[in-house]
């Protein structure tokens, strides 16, 4: 039964892909322009993905994709048949398949089925994303900390059924070696944080804005800058340059988000101004942007040290 849902899954994304003019309607109507936040089942949970469609000039649509994990992909061409809409991308980190999503858009709502790169079909359902774009707050509070200086007092793990290898000490937030990540027991909607680093050589951690954005903190000395190293915001957005410091020296940012847009300083430099976050990015722990969210550190790349951790919020 698997095998003949399967079979007959891709044969209707095979014929969608390389027959897209059949019934085709101008690409400029399609209702799946747009960006998406999406939810992929697997087994008894769903978890967050995004999509985002739109017209390469009067004869496609193209677009990007976030899986689970890893970063925004581009899609070549997205086709649409009366809106039931289609694509491929290849693997990025794992499995041996190209993706094929299938799905209906309905008004602001999509839903499909998606063969992912290890060959394993997994519906999935969406909604249009909020647009989040409003003035930024005239006030803000003065900032507090959200570390305690002895204890992970306002912190929990996020993958609260393994260990929990971070602790404090000093005042330095510590995980000493690759395990789980690390979130705030509260959640923000704007804020500023203002959060410092260290890392030793090759480590890998990132700063997640309501749980959902990631900034990148990544051994990035003397590289070209880019989205995927440090003070980038993962997959999406490049700093302006490069100012990571060596490995095992202190590092700061302090970060502005309000709605969608956000300003990272790094380093006391503005490499990100006022920018638009255009979606999820990949390792979010959920795709529901319009909710606020927790700060969430990254422990499973490696050790990092954090410290110095405060948060201001919109007053009146």
């Amino acid at each position: 039964m698997y095998r003949n849902f399967y079979t007959g899954l891709l044969a209707l994304t095979f014929s969608l892909l390389c027959f897209p003019d059949l019934n085709a309607q101008d690409p400029a109507d399609s209702p799946a322009i747009g960006r998406w936040n999406l939810e992929v089942q697997y087994g008894e949970i769903w978890l967050p993905s995004w999509l985002e469609v739109k017209l390469s000039g009067t004869k496609a649509l193209v677009g990007y994709f976030v899986a689970s994990g890893g970063s925004a992909r581009p899609i070549s061409e997205v086709y649409d048949r009366e809106g039931m809409i289609s694509f491929s991308i290849p693997p990025q980190w794992s499995g041996n398949h190209d993706m094929h999503l299938t799905g209906t858009v309905t008004g602001n709502s999509i839903a499909g089925t998606i063969l992912d790169h290890m060959g394993n079909a997994r519906k999935f359902r969406g909604n249009r994303a909020p647009a989040l774009l409003y003035p930024s707050p005239e006030n803000w509070s003065a900032p507090r900390s959200l570390l305690a200086k002895g204890s992970l007092e306002g912190w929990t793990a996020q993958q609260t059924d393994k260990e929990n290898q971070w602790f404090v000490k000093d005042g330095i937030l510590t995980s000493p070696a690759s395990g789980v990540n690390l979130m705030t027991t509260d959640t923000f909607k704007d804020f500023k944080l203002h959060i410092e680093f260290k890392y030793p050589e090759k480590s890998n951690s990132g700063v997640y804005l309501r749980g959902r954005y990631e900034v990148q903190v990544e051994d990035s000395y003397g590289k070209e800058p880019a989205s995927i190293y440090l003070g980038g915001v993962y997959g999406f957005l490049s700093p302006n340059e490069n100012v990571a410091k060596k490995a095992g020296e202190w590092q700061s940012y302090d970060i502005t988000l309000v709605g969608r847009r956000v300003t990272v300083v790094a380093n006391g430099k503005t490499i990100i101004h006022n920018q638009i976050i255009p979606g999820i990015t990949g390792g979010a722990l959920n795709s529901r942007e319009a909710e606020p969210g927790p700060i969430l550190l990254q422990g499973d790349h490696g050790p990092v040290e954090y410290r110095n951790i405060t948060i201001s919020i919109p007053s009146e």
